[in-house]
């Protein structure tokens, strides 16, 4: 039996002291010197390599086409225009494995199951990961690299979580962030943001100064970012908040980013001292995400409307409702107290 073609891969030749690219084309092995010995130097002529192949080659048929070129080209071209690069980087990284030596006609049902199996993550980890192969075959098609593109089978939708903090354990948690010798300058605020603002980590790690109207009271979260479907909105700043935001401002730059790191750096990511004070504060399931539960929470808590409530967290009336209708004091309870009264136009008989 044939061996099955692994694509372009990298090879350090001894006794010409460099690496070289190798790999197979029509039937015959081919090498390439990298004219390097440097192994991160080589990896950069490899991808260099594998992007100029599939652009020489034209539309290619999913057949022969390997997965592991679709997801290097997307990363390279598409991957520094996205929101989280970062993130898609880490689920490429998962990725790039399992689908080694696969072909983009090689993926279907049973090859989606099998990597959620040997992958052994949670639903939403593995969803997220195969979401992201769907857009790197999509945006292959798109462009003129493929000649149809390929569906992706992904797991169902996880449920909601339904976790939210209430107002002892968000105090607690703001404790501990205080007490984090290297995120106190930085998660603190954060945290207020997400608590009283409820918007996503992306949305207020990337939020700069220009966003943040102090004199009229008003952040607008869509600013200059790149469009994506997921909503950002402008919003009213809450009086206990604004205190927190202008002591920060003066610490700030005209441009910079309002959360941001010792260096006035933007963050890559919040999750490890995230993590890091939730375990301090004693606080199981919580995630950067549960502050946006949490701000919802509190707003059906409190009667306010649907419709305030889902216009201030930029967020759509049906899934506010549906997932997180059930906090509000009156959910559902005209409907189970009429369940028991007798209709008006109807007579009592024996």
């Amino acid at each position: 039996m044939p061996r099955r073609n692994q694509g372009p891969s990298l090879r350090f030749l001894k006794k010409r002291g460099c690496f070289y690219i190798n790999w197979t084309e029509r039937g015959r092995s081919r090498e390439r010197s990298t004219r390097t010995a440097d192994r991160e130097r080589a990896q950069v002529e490899l991808a260099e390599f594998l992007q100029q192949r599939i652009r020489d080659a034209g539309p290619r048929d999913p057949s022969e086409t390997l997965v592991t070129d679709v997801l290097a080209t997307y990363a390279a071209e598409r991957g520094p225009r996205v929101m989280a690069p970062a993130q898609m980087g880490r689920s490429i990284s998962a990725l790039v494995g399992p689908w080694r030596g696969m072909t983009v006609a090689q993926i279907t049902p049973s090859t989606c199951e099998a990597y959620a199996t040997k992958r052994a993550r949670k639903p939403g980890t593995v969803r997220r990961e195969l979401g992201v192969l769907q857009a790197a075959v999509n945006w292959a098609h798109q462009n003129g690299r493929l000649t149809r593109s390929v569906k992706v089978t992904l797991p169902e939708t996880p449920p909601p979580r339904d976790r939210w903090l209430n107002r002892d354990e968000a105090a607690r948690l703001l404790r501990a962030a205080r007490a984090c010798p290297k995120a106190h300058d930085y998660l603190p605020l954060y945290l207020l943001i997400g608590l009283y603002m409820g918007r996503r980590t992306q949305a207020i790690l990337s939020l700069r100064w220009p966003q943040v109207d102090l004199e009229q009271g008003l952040i607008d979260f869509d600013g200059a970012h790149r469009r994506s479907k997921k909503r950002r909105g402008k919003a009213p700043i809450p009086p206990r908040l604004l205190p927190h935001l202008r002591r920060a401002r003066r610490r700030g730059t005209d441009l910079g980013q309002v959360v941001h790191n010792i260096n006035g750096e933007r963050l890559g990511t919040i999750q490890k001292c995230f993590n890091a004070a939730a375990r301090r504060a004693g606080l199981e399931g919580v995630t950067p995400h549960t502050l946006r539960h949490t701000a919802a929470s509190w707003l059906l808590q409190n009667r306010v409307t649907l419709w305030e409530a889902a216009e201030y967290l930029a967020m759509s009336e049906r899934t506010l409702l549906a997932t997180y209708g059930h906090h509000a004091p009156e959910y559902q309870r005209a409907a189970a107290n009429a369940i028991g009264t007798r209709p008006r136009n109807v007579r009592a008989t024996r």
